[in-house]
């Protein structure tokens, strides 16, 4: 069992590579956009602060940027999942790069990450990929972000969210918002990974993917292997984009409700049910056949 197989993206990745005016926005550090693995792929730039290409290679927040962009548009024949390679990625960069790749993952502010929801929408973004951390927690901050994830959800802007990895059961601003999906970590068996963040609303209306021993696009070319819910986020941004490549016309809601209701079952456990990419698929057929 492969990853891309464990959560049916394989035959849904045969159908279709994605669709250049299918934008998904990538809210993350800058992304080497000079890697072998994405040459000839659809990057444009979101104008922040911080520059969209890596400056330090080897620092955490290149490296991470690099590795979520793997996954979802590094070319097919690399060692990264690139699942949907021939959308256009719009990278927004939020962590700031410095030296060294010893130090924590990096975090933004609750005000940065609301600013580059609304520049990405802006920039128009289908889907928007958040494996993001947050510090500085303030009521000011939570505000502004609930104010985006408002306007996101107001523009049918689909938004997949990291759970997190304090290995905690709870929820945050990001996701209780009823328009998110929160992602859980999970390893080749389907189980949560120990460092996975559990909760009613993640169990209610998230998703499980692979967070656990993923290779993607690492630096000068060589592949890297890392886990957590950053890397098990854009499985499901992926998923969503060839669903959305495939079915062009189909508003955010059906979409979403697609994604994560190809189960049908009942949420009532603090872990959501697994990603099942061909199951929406089907189900997405059936409405429009």
């Amino acid at each position: 069992m492969t990853h891309l197989g464990l959560v049916k993206l394989t035959k849904l990745m045969e159908l279709t590579s994605g669709r250049p005016e299918i934008g998904v926005g990538l809210i993350d550090g800058p992304v080497s956009v000079n890697h072998s693995g994405l040459s000839g792929t659809n990057i444009r730039e979101i104008s922040g602060k911080l520059s969209s290409n890596c400056t330090h290679a080897t620092s955490i927040a290149c490296l991470h940027g690099t590795f979520v962009a793997g996954i979802l548009c590094a070319n097919r024949n690399s060692l990264a999942p690139a699942i949907c390679p021939n959308c256009t990625l719009l990278i927004r960069p939020i962590f700031a790069e410095t030296t060294s790749a010893s130090e924590q993952i990096p975090s933004a502010t609750p005000e940065e990450l609301a600013a580059a929801i609304i520049e990405s929408i802006d920039a128009g973004v289908r889907v928007l990929n958040m494996s993001v951390a947050l510090a500085q927690p303030s009521s000011k901050g939570q505000r502004e972000l609930e104010q985006a994830l408002g306007y996101a959800t107001k523009r049918g802007v689909i938004i997949v969210a990291a759970a997190g990895n304090q290995g905690t059961l709870g929820s945050s601003v990001i996701t209780r918002h009823p328009w998110v999906i929160p992602v859980v970590a999970c390893d080749l068996q389907g189980r949560p990974i120990s460092q996975s963040n559990l909760g009613t609303s993640i169990g209610k209306q998230g998703l499980r993917a692979p967070g656990d021993n993923i290779t993607s696009l690492g630096v000068k070319d060589q592949p890297l292997t890392l886990g957590g819910t950053s890397v098990a986020a854009p499985f499901v941004t992926g998923a969503i984009a060839l669903l959305w490549s495939l079915f062009p016309d189909v508003i955010a809601s059906e979409v979403k409700l697609a994604i994560t209701q190809a189960h049908m079952s009942r949420r009532t456990t603090v872990i959501p049910p697994l990603l099942d990419a061909w199951a929406a698929y089907q189900l997405m057929l059936k409405s429009h056949s």
